[in-house]
């Protein structure tokens, strides 16, 4: 069931005490919806992943200059783009599988478009237009198979691989804000990340010009948009919180696969 989360988000991404879930008919991305009479407290309803991509998740790597200085890579000339398959995506609260492929499974927390309408070849001065609204992603990576493979694919497809949640925030403009929306990612509690969409090197609607220039975007198509520099290992029962200013704060635990 979708539905609708009423009430403010402080800064640190908690929402207040009297947010409520209004439930919809619909799809809000496909069909249309209307507002029914059931509501429930925010407290009482498992929260799923607010979008199950039909298509695509849209990676883009090495989006901000210091986390590209943290991997030692150069800065590219043109977004670097990847696909993460849909069966990626789990919702908030949903384990990360740690699976036995790999020895070195990182975090990446992300700020995430999602896509409103069918669209290619946007121009950047368009891109709002096709914009449904943004979400938190966690864009979990075996990075010893990252560099193994060369190829981005299985380092960043398994199953579970594409935390994100915990809703879709329709009215974000992260482009109004002269110094960004803050991420900031913790681990068991401790700040790994901490960073500024001002920092991003290509902006949203370069972004979107760009993928939308190679492929045909779908309504609930995601596109990551980079992770800032702090990006390091999660263990088997560490908790990781992804939060973003305005929208709020992710939550999933790493479990053994």
């Amino acid at each position: 069931m979708y539905g609708v989360v009423t009430g403010e988000v402080d800064e640190y991404g908690q929402p207040a005490d009297d947010t409520v879930v209004v439930a919809l008919a619909g799809d809000p991305l496909y069909v249309g919806v209307k507002l029914l009479d059931q509501q429930y407290r925010l407290e009482d309803v498992r929260l799923l992943a607010p979008v199950l991509p039909r298509s695509k998740v849209v990676g883009i790597g090495r989006n901000y200059a210091a986390h590209a200085a943290e991997m030692g890579n150069d800065l590219p000339a043109e977004p670097l783009m990847f696909l993460k398959p849909n069966t990626s995506v789990v919702g908030p609260g949903d384990p990360i599988f740690y699976p036995r492929q790999t020895q070195d499974l990182h975090y990446e927390g992300e700020l995430a478009v999602v896509i409103g309408r069918i669209c290619r070849d946007v121009p950047p001065e368009q891109a709002t237009d096709v914009i449904h609204g943004y979400t938190i992603a966690n864009d979990v990576t075996a990075r010893d198979l990252q560099k193994s493979d060369v190829q981005f694919t299985r380092a960043k497809g398994f199953d579970s691989f594409c935390p994100l949640g915990p809703w879709i925030e329709t009215d974000l403009d992260p482009q109004a804000f002269v110094d960004g929306v803050r991420i900031q990612t913790h681990v068991n509690g401790d700040v790994r990340q901490d960073g500024t969409t001002a920092d991003l090197i290509f902006d949203i609607p370069t972004l979107i010009a760009h993928v939308s220039s190679v492929m045909t975007l779908l309504p609930g198509d995601v596109i990551l948009t980079g992770t800032p520099e702090g990006v390091g290992p999660m263990e088997v029962g560490d908790e990781v919180e992804v939060s973003i200013a305005g929208i709020g704060t992710l939550v999933n635990k790493v479990a053994q696969r």
